[in-house]
């Protein structure tokens, strides 16, 4: 049998709205892994964040994309090591948002370790350490990702705000809220993902990917089978070779079963 690399999306993928990972997409995903394929979880959450949901599904061996490509992480069992980021210099980043909608508040990651933050973000949305910053502060270091959240703004209010400002020089995504990831120019999930293929020496003709919303695109436009989850965007849909179930109905878990 030819081993496949197979990427996975967290929320909205493996994970319902709700949170809570099905019994079936567990169990399809443990059954791909035992098959022999490569599971490489993509998320744009971070390594801490990432990483009890890699625990839920009893991954220990091979990598994890995380922060939407910017950290790559290897699996040892139930521990992980960050073995490839990307960071960048946020002060002009920082600069255009400050003061770009009233009640919005940043996250600069410190990969492994933790997040800074101008204010506390609403509860559960951060995990591991938070560290409060003064905004002029946040920018010290470079980082692999910055995070731009308002609890009182829409998706749709931050597509538009991203076209009135026009961030250059970084790829950004926003998110089914009023949430707004940068990373560095050229890093997405797609781009960590092809250093993975090459390391896990997987023919690029043997990848599979499946995700559901915009920071996704890359990611399925560079596997063979990019399979898009069905409650997502038309965007993201027509970025797809296909299209699965929704999130509700386990759509992953089909996918994952035709693979054994």
């Amino acid at each position: 049998m030819q081993k496949k690399l197979v990427a996975l999306d967290i929320d909205g993928t493996l994970l319902h709205h709700d949170g809570h990972l099905s019994d079936e997409v567990r169990d399809a995903v443990q059954a791909v892994a035992d098959a022999g394929h490569h599971v490489v979880i993509a998320t744009g959450r971070s390594i801490l964040g990432a990483a009890p949901v890699i625990e839920l599904l009893s991954l220990t061996r091979g990598f994890a994309v995380t922060s939407n490509g910017a950290v790559t992480a290897q699996l040892y069992g139930t521990e992980w090591e960050i073995v490839d980021k990307v960071t960048f210099d946020v002060t002009p980043v920082l600069r255009v948002l400050k003061d770009a909608w009233p009640d919005a508040v940043v996250a600069v990651e410190d990969p492994g370790v933790g997040t800074k933050v101008s204010a506390p973000f609403p509860d559960g949305e951060l995990i591991g350490p938070v560290e409060v910053l003064p905004w002029d502060e946040l920018g010290k270091e470079p980082t692999t990702r910055l995070t731009f959240r308002s609890p009182s703004g829409t998706a749709e209010d931050f597509v538009q705000l991203v076209d009135r400002l026009g961030l250059h020089g970084v790829n950004y995504a926003v998110g089914y809220t009023a949430w707004l990831d940068v990373n560095p120019e050229g890093v997405s999930k797609a781009s960590a993902l092809e250093q993975v293929r090459r390391a896990l020496q997987v023919e690029p003709a043997d990848t599979v990917a499946v995700g559901d919303h915009t920071n996704d695109l890359e990611m399925l436009r560079w596997a063979a089978r990019g399979v898009a989850m069905g409650q997502a965007p038309d965007e993201v849909r027509a970025a797809a070779d296909e299209v699965t179930l929704p999130v509700e109905d386990d759509g992953v878990a089909v996918i994952l079963r035709q693979l054994v």
